[in-house]
C-alpha cells in the first residue's frame, strides 16, 4: 500500500513541475519582451454540481476485506438553497478564485482556483458489491443506509484545488470601459484535500481532511465587469478527480469520478501598473471634454443687466 501511494503522489508531483515549467516558460517569455503590464483579481461565489457514477473499492486486511461498491450515485449538498442568509459563507458549496494577468495585452493569466464541492453517495440505494467480505468472496446486491450502519460523505469537501492557465477573450467593451464583456477559458491541475467521513457495516471512521490525490479541470466563463473594476461571473466547469487512501475503519478506499459545474461568482479586478489596456480610457480629448460637460454641466451666466 506504501509503493502504492508513493507512485500515486509521484504522478501528482510530477504533474506539478511540468505546470510549474510551463509558468515558468511563460514568465521567461513575458520577460523577454519587457512586459511590466499587471493586473490582479479575485472572486467569490457559490455552485451547483453534478457528478458521474463511480466505483468504490475497499480494502481493510484487518477485517478480511477487499471488495468493490459498483458504479454507486451520487449527489452534492449546495446548502445556498435553503436558509442562506443565516449561514457563514463557508457552509454552502462556495468557490473561490485569485489571479493574475501578466502579460501586455492582458490576456493571459496564472490562477488559484479552488471549489469547496460536497460529494455525497445517496442513501438508500442499491448498488453490487463485488470482492471479498470478511475472507468470503461475495458478489451481490445491498441497501446502502444510514439505517444499515453504511454512509459515504465528502460532506465538509471534495475540495476541488487546481493551479490554472487562462485565457482571456474580449467580446464588447465600451471605449471608456466601464463596461466589458469578457470570455475565458481555464485549464490546470492540482490535489484534492477532502474531508473523509464513512461507515461500512456499522464501522465507522475517524473523521478528517487529508491530502487525496489529485485532479484536472476546464472551465469557461462569461465576465461582465462594471465600473472597470466590479465584476459578475457566470462559469460552467468539467473536472475529474482521482482519489486514493482514502480514511476509513482499518482500512482505505479510493475511487474517481467526474463532475460538472455551474458556478456564479462576484469579483473585483485591479491595475497593479500604468498604461493598462484594459482600464484605460479609448475616448479621444474631445469625447472626454463632452462628457465632462454632459455629466457636470456649467452654470449659465446671468446677464449684467
Amino acid at each position: 500500500m506504501r509503493k502504492e501511494y508513493t507512485i500515486r503522489y509521484s504522478w501528482f508531483v510530477l504533474l506539478a513541475c511540468c505546470l510549474c515549467s510551463y509558468t515558468f516558460t511563460l514568465a521567461q517569455t513575458v520577460k523577454k519582451h519587457k512586459s511590466r503590464t499587471r493586473s490582479i483579481y479575485g472572486s467569490w461565489g457559490y455552485n451547483e454540481e453534478w457528478y458521474t457514477r463511480s466505483t468504490v473499492h475497499v480494502k481493510q486486511n484487518g477485517l478480511g476485506n477487499d471488495y468493490e461498491l459498483v458504479q454507486v450515485h451520487a449527489q452534492d449538498h449546495k446548502g445556498w438553497d435553503q436558509d442562506f442568509w443565516h449561514k457563514a459563507l463557508t457552509i454552502p458549496q462556495y468557490n473561490y478564485r485569485l489571479g493574475c494577468y501578466f502579460n501586455d495585452k492582458q490576456d493571459l493569466a496564472i490562477e488559484l482556483n479552488f471549489d469547496h464541492t460536497k460529494y455525497l453517495i445517496s442513501d438508500g440505494q442499491n448498488m453490487q458489491l463485488k470482492g471479498t467480505l470478511n475472507h468470503i468472496s461475495v458478489n451481490e446486491n445491498i441497501m446502502f443506509s444510514q439505517q444499515n450502519g453504511d454512509y459515504y460523505y465528502l460532506n465538509n469537501g471534495a475540495n476541488f484545488f487546481l493551479f490554472n492557465i487562462v485565457k482571456r477573450v474580449g467580446l464588447y467593451h465600451t471605449k471608456d470601459h466601464y463596461l466589458n464583456i469578457d470570455l475565458t477559458g481555464k485549464a490546470g491541475v492540482g490535489p484534492v484535500i477532502p474531508h473523509v467521513q464513512n461507515s461500512f457495516f456499522g464501522d465507522a471512521n475517524r473523521q478528517q481532511f487529508q491530502f487525496g490525490g489529485w485532479n484536472t479541470g476546464l472551465e469557461t466563463a462569461l465576465r461582465v465587469t462594471f465600473m472597470r473594476y466590479a465584476y459578475l461571473e457566470f462559469s460552467q466547469k468539467v473536472d475529474y478527480a482521482r482519489y486514493s487512501n482514502l480514511e476509513i475503519y482499518d482500512g482505505r478506499a479510493r475511487q474517481n469520478f467526474g463532475t460538472y459545474e455551474l458556478i456564479l461568482s462576484i469579483g473585483a479586478i485591479i491595475p497593479t501598473t500604468k498604461h493598462n489596456p484594459m482600464f484605460e480610457s479609448e475616448l479621444t480629448p474631445e469625447e472626454l471634454l463632452e462628457r465632462e460637460h454632459r455629466e457636470f454641466p456649467r452654470p449659465a451666466l446671468k446677464d449684467a443687466n
